[in-house]
């Protein structure tokens, strides 16, 4: 049980003002003792994926952003939209902690056996409030990285990971044999390619620039199909029908994509029919949208037939209803293949204040492949 009196920590927050502009400030928060069932990590590692740029940011336009206070508590503010107020009612006057998981060093502990296994640890945790020099969470929250691994390889061992466990484990749970994945080429992307390749799963791909394609297939990768290419239609196509996907995770939520992946579907579908049917394929043919990298009106044309479906998929409502036992046997695979299937890659490791650098804001705030930054709260 720790007796030492716990240090005060610095914590991104951003706070939406009622006169519809949004502020992310650096706050001093002190570091409350554990009680008997937890524990304070001080926090080295913490990715900064899309979800956290969705809260960190806001409906704010970043290209209106400019930067205050001091070179050790810059503050950054930007415009909000007034058509776009109305979102984030729910939000206003809150000063919110940002950060969703990250894995440190546990540096105090409560009373319980299970909270004094962990002091001295190197643990990952998915908690919420992470962009935080110190974060006081529950023991049972707490993963134990394999000897060895350091918080930066374990920093992402949640949202990424699971999103790829899972997303399999629907494909399966749906009667689906293959899937589909957009913006592919990310870090989830690679991850999925892995472990689709790892588990004998078909799996298509789909990027926008000839780069992407090139780093999956470098890969492994069998199927890769740019969206961006003139011959896209025909290439998805022929990839579902060598693989047989009828299912499909959709990064980018708006735009067209969603639809000409079912349209694609439904064709693959119809080569192997043995009889017209005015109302297509009978095969049920599903497109989850668990991004909003577009943030437009999805669109699309029915000429897919009838047994199909849109629909909105997150990792965390998932993971609520398989519940605790196969959730946890997913947990302990990640951390198995830590190293290997769930791997991570970031671009530039930087700290909380050049987190509020214009310059920083420019490459990560893009929410592009290639551009994914390591928060270190307590580097330098």
């Amino acid at each position: 049980m720790s007796t030492h009196p716990m240090p005060t920590g610095l914590q991104i927050r951003s706070l939406v003002k009622p006169g519809g502009e949004l502020e992310i400030s650096l706050a001093s928060v002190a570091t409350p003792n554990p009680a008997p069932d937890e524990v304070v990590i001080r926090i080295e590692a913490s990715p900064i994926n899309p979800s956290d740029i969705g809260l960190l940011f806001g409906a704010a336009d970043i290209g209106t952003a400019t930067v205050s206070g001091t070179a050790a508590h810059p503050v950054v503010t930007a415009r909000i939209p007034e058509r776009l107020m109305k979102g984030m009612a729910g939000r206003v006057g809150q000063s919110l902690p940002v950060g969703n998981e990250g894995a440190g060093v546990v540096i105090a502990a409560g009373a319980s056996d299970a909270a004094q296994a962990l002091l001295g640890k190197t643990v990952a945790v998915l908690a919420g409030a992470m962009y935080a020099q110190y974060r006081c969470v529950k023991a049972d929250q707490c993963l134990v990285l394999p000897e060895g691994t350091t918080a930066a390889e374990g920093a992402s061992c949640f949202v990424n990971p699971l999103t790829a466990l899972c997303m399999v484990e629907t494909m399966r749970r749906e009667g689906h044999t293959a899937l589909v994945h957009t913006a592919a080429a990310s870090n989830l992307g690679q991850m999925l390619n892995k472990l689709c390749l790892k588990d004998g799963i078909g799996l298509v791909n789909i990027v926008r620039k000839p780069e992407q394609e090139a780093l999956l297939r470098s890969m492994g990768a069998t199927h890769v199909c740019n969206a961006a290419a003139p011959t896209f239609m025909d290439d998805l196509t022929q990839a579902l029908v060598a693989t047989g996907a009828t299912i499909a995770f959709d990064a980018t939520g708006g735009g067209q994509l969603a639809g000409q992946i079912l349209t694609c579907m439904e064709a693959a579908l119809s080569r192997n029919a043995s009889e017209y049917s005015r109302y297509g394929s009978t095969t049920h043919k599903q497109v989850y949208l668990y991004g909003g990298l577009d943030t437009g009106p999805t669109e699309f044309n029915r000429n897919f037939g009838m047994a199909w479906g849109i629909g909105g998929w997150l990792v965390f409502s998932f993971l609520q209803r398989i519940g605790a036992a196969p959730a946890h046997a997913l947990r302990q695979r990640v951390a198995a293949e830590l190293k290997t299937t769930f791997a991570s890659h970031y671009s530039k490791e930087i700290s909380l204040v050049e987190a509020l650098r214009p310059e920083a804001i420019a490459v990560y705030g893009q929410r592009a492949t290639g551009t994914k930054y390591l928060l270190n709260p307590n580097k330098g």
